[in-house]
């Protein structure tokens, strides 16, 4: 019997930042693909790998986003986590196999103190199963072959952490960890050295990222809602690409430099110093905002250009942002 010929996906140029709610079992790049195929979208990113096993907050960004996307990788992140008490294993979460099982004797003044010790700065050697690439493969290609190869500790902050003893309903013996970040720390090796500093180990058996930056879980969305969506509710769900730079200092141009900072020229003003900038110019026919340029950094009464949408971006997003959404009839 034949087959109907299968319908191409026609791309489009779409601009914005996506608060993803990521599903359990998922990569992030798997992820990404489908809220790109949903959209269908000409270009994407996330910001940052979140573990098949982890759900929660992805930033997925789309077309002029991908510029400032490294802003979300440098960004403090939030962690809601249980680990299992008395099991270590392979991976440090419930996917290894266990390697060793240890009776558990805890209490409140000892996970209190646990809990200090393991806030403010410190050193964390990265688990082998992680994504962190030696010689162009990721460490965790070389622990499935059963090679295991030396890491260097590197400098993270735990800003809060707090542990807290699950329900006795659970069927073994864990904790609630919830920590707020820096970039570059592993939750589930933080479980591993809150295991062993409670004398019994441990591993993950969940984790749930519940912020990253000023993004919060409370404004994602699933790929499931996003899939019973139209069109136009699936681009109504992006947020503008400027929400990546709302903790910088704001510049905002007349049109004449505006295009001369579009160029890549230097401007000078009355500014103070400072070292993240979003650059506006002037607000278009049909648009209530100023139109994002770029972003940049003052120094000695310049404005530096450092990262600038291009004249096709902004184009775009103008006419997106001006004209209304019109229901797909595919």
């Amino acid at each position: 019997m034949n087959q109907a010929p299968r319908t191409r996906l026609v791309r489009r140029p779409v601009h914005g930042v996506l608060l993803l709610d990521k599903p359990l079992g998922l990569s992030s790049n798997d992820a990404l693909q489908k809220a790109k195929w949903l959209l269908r979208a000409e270009k994407a990113g996330h910001t940052g790998t979140l573990d098949p096993l982890a759900t929660g907050v992805l930033p997925l960004c789309f077309g002029a986003a991908t510029k400032f996307s490294q802003l979300q990788l440098d960004a403090r992140k939030s962690y809601e986590a249980i680990a299992r008490l008395g099991q270590t294993t392979s991976t440090g979460d419930a996917e290894g196999d266990v390697l060793q099982t240890r009776e558990v004797n805890l209490n409140p003044a000892q996970l209190a103190a646990v809990a200090q010790q393991f806030t403010g700065r410190m050193q964390q050697v990265p688990p082998m199963y992680s994504a962190l690439k030696r010689d162009g493969k990721a460490l965790y290609e070389y622990a499935r072959a059963g090679i295991a190869l030396e890491r260097d500790a590197r400098d993270i902050e735990v800003y809060e952490l707090k542990l807290a003893v699950v329900p006795a309903e659970y069927a073994y013996a864990a904790i609630k960890i919830i920590a707020s970040v820096s970039k570059g720390t592993y939750i589930r090796t933080l479980g591993e050295d809150i295991g062993e500093a409670l004398g019994c180990g441990a591993h993950l058996t969940a984790l749930r990222r519940t912020a990253t930056g000023q993004y919060g879980i409370a404004q994602c969305v699933t790929l499931a809602e996003l899939e019973a969506m139209s069109e136009a509710q699936r681009l109504a769900c992006l947020l503008p690409v400027e929400s990546l730079l709302v903790d910088h200092s704001r510049v905002t141009l007349d049109a004449d430099n505006a295009g001369r900072f579009l160029s890549g020229l230097r401007r000078r003003g009355s500014w103070a110093d400072a070292e993240q900038v979003a650059v506006f110019g002037p607000a278009v026919p049909g648009m209530s905002s100023c139109v994002l340029l770029g972003n940049a950094h003052t120094k000695a009464g310049e404005l530096i250009p450092t990262r600038l949408l291009s004249p096709l971006d902004i184009q775009q997003i103008t006419q997106s942002s001006s004209t209304p959404v019109l229901e797909s009839k595919l």
